[in-house]
């Protein structure tokens, strides 16, 4: 019955010691690490001070907080960043109570005596789902952070375009190695940064070389090049790079006679 050892512990929760002791040593000669109480408060208190704890095996019926008021106390402390899943466990099968205890958010109930092969098959397909909505949590969170970032790079985008249409048609001179005045007017309606990013490209530099260049992320300068493009009717790179290329540069004539 030996497994590797689950990553994820099982808080038992019983006042009958005896079912406690029973179950963490079951569970434990089937790989996972139990972490027994026999009391809600006791519970509680070993919830709260291990994180690691993401299963939760809980009697309903027990002296002074039951099997319910336990639940609503882990959600409290879970909160929206810690995720657990919840088995009831119960001797007396009474229809509204295990209603009551579904709907506060136990996943599954087996009835006392349990079938220990029955509750195992039960407690891993819990763990199952568990690592599901942790791994669903944190695609959710890297969804958000590239919505901010996103949100963040039209905002530098409107900034720019605010900063472009102070400075009007009158572009900076370079500083020797070129002369804004030489770019053709397609480019007069990109801002300063657009600009930039538009030269790194014509330079034949990668979105990631670019990004590092300017501090930014690399779907930001993504999310550039795609403005530069149709901003300026360009079609790909290339042709954004052969556009801002000096005539008499060998590399503008390579391309225009091919």
């Amino acid at each position: 019955m030996n497994k590797s050892a689950s990553e994820v512990k099982v808080l038992v929760v019983d006042d009958q010691p005896l079912i406690v002791e029973e179950l963490c040593e079951y569970l434990e000669s089937a790989g996972y690490h139990c972490v027994p109480a026999h009391s809600t408060a006791q519970a509680i208190e070993r919830y709260g001070a291990d994180e690691s704890i993401g299963l939760v095996l809980c009697d309903l019926h027990m002296p002074e907080q039951d099997g319910i008021a336990l639940m609503r106390a882990l959600k409290d402390i879970a909160g929206q960043q810690r995720l657990f899943e919840a088995i009831m466990l119960t001797g007396r099968a009474d229809k509204q109570d295990v209603i009551r205890a579904l709907r506060e958010g136990f996943s599954d109930y087996y009835q006392k005596p349990m079938d220990l092969a029955e509750l195992l098959e039960g407690l891993r397909r819990q763990e199952a789902a568990l690592m599901e909505r942790r791994r669903n949590f944190r695609e959710l969170g890297s969804l958000n952070q590239r919505l901010q970032e996103l949100a963040e790079s039209i905002d530098d985008l409107y900034h720019d375009l605010e900063k472009a249409r102070g400075q009007g048609a009158h572009r900076r001179a370079g500083d020797g190695e070129e002369l804004e005045n030489e770019l053709p007017p397609v480019f007069e309606k990109l801002s300063p940064r657009q600009l930039e990013v538009a030269k790194l490209v014509s330079k034949g530099k990668t979105n990631y070389q670019i990004a590092c260049e300017l501090g930014i992320t690399e779907n930001t300068v993504k999310l550039y090049v795609s403005q530069v493009l149709r901003l300026t009717h360009m079609h790909n790179r290339t042709q954004l790079a052969l556009a801002l290329t000096p005539r008499s540069s060998p590399v503008h004539q390579r391309f225009i006679t091919h």
